[in-house]
């Protein structure tokens, strides 16, 4: 009689263990290093404590004049100088050409620091290269907020800073469109499109992307995008650089209230 055949033990199948989602690791950003340059020492620690109380920036060098601070910022690898504008020797605005003028730096910012908002040497600043100005007697939040602004390629120039820039223009008859640069600029203006020309005009009046975009019935990332494309073909630094140039062309041509 034959024998039934005995079922082979049933094998086990090793369990995998269950997968787990991976969940993507966002890089850590880099915090903003940011150098100091003011010939005051008391100015210089305060700042420091101030800037190295926040968790995305750091101070990676002071200066106590405008060449130390070219050099540091050469050295550090800044991404934006808080710059005096008054300092012995080389003072905040040859430092800043230097910087501006140097294709190694091309991706440092610089704030001016000034006594007032407004004074004889921000339109010159400005000319200069820097990204913006700060009153020295500006809260903390908003000089903390001016390094990040600077930090992300923006411009410090609100509405009110706009408008007494343009106060200053009228007074050294900076907006006759008759300077040295103006046939230059003339030129690359010509480069622009209608629309980009709109929003430079727009950008020139201090106001902001989105504010454009409303006025214009378009996205801020378009208004974002005409801004980028005007100051590629203009060679603006940022948004600083083209209120100067739509100004010094004679673009724009502000009327005295």
């Amino acid at each position: 009689m034959t024998q039934p055949t005995p079922k082979p033990a049933p094998q086990e199948v090793p369990q995998e263990a269950p997968a787990q989602a991976s969940v993507p690791q966002s890089t850590p950003r880099a915090p903003i290093k940011v150098l100091l340059a003011d010939d005051q020492a008391l100015l210089r620690s305060a700042f420091r404590v101030l800037v190295d109380s926040e968790p995305d920036m750091e101070v990676v060098g002071e200066a106590a004049d405008g060449a130390q601070a070219v050099e540091l910022a050469r050295a550090t690898g800044a991404d934006v100088v808080l710059m005096d504008i008054r300092m012995p020797g080389t003072d905040g605005l040859a430092a800043t050409r230097m910087i501006s003028a140097d294709p190694e730096l091309s991706a440092v910012r610089v704030v001016m620091l000034t006594t007032f908002e407004v004074d004889e040497y921000v339109v010159q600043s400005l000319r200069a290269g820097a990204s913006g100005f700060l009153g020295k007697g500006a809260e903390p939040e908003e000089l903390l907020n001016a390094v990040r602004i600077a930090a992300a390629g923006e411009a410090l120039l609100s509405p009110a800073a706009t408008k007494g820039l343009i106060a200053t223009f009228l007074a050294q008859g900076g907006s006759s469109g008759e300077g040295p640069d103006s046939a230059e600029y003339a030129e690359r203006l010509a480069a622009l499109t209608g629309r980009e020309r709109e929003v430079l005009v727009l950008v020139a009046g201090g106001h902001s992307n989105d504010q454009i975009a409303e006025r214009l019935a378009v996205s801020p990332l378009t208004v974002k995008t005409h801004v980028n494309r005007a100051m590629a073909k203009l060679g603006a630094r940022d948004r600083a650089q083209l209120v100067v140039i739509a100004y010094e062309s004679g673009l724009v041509r502000p009327r005295a209230d």
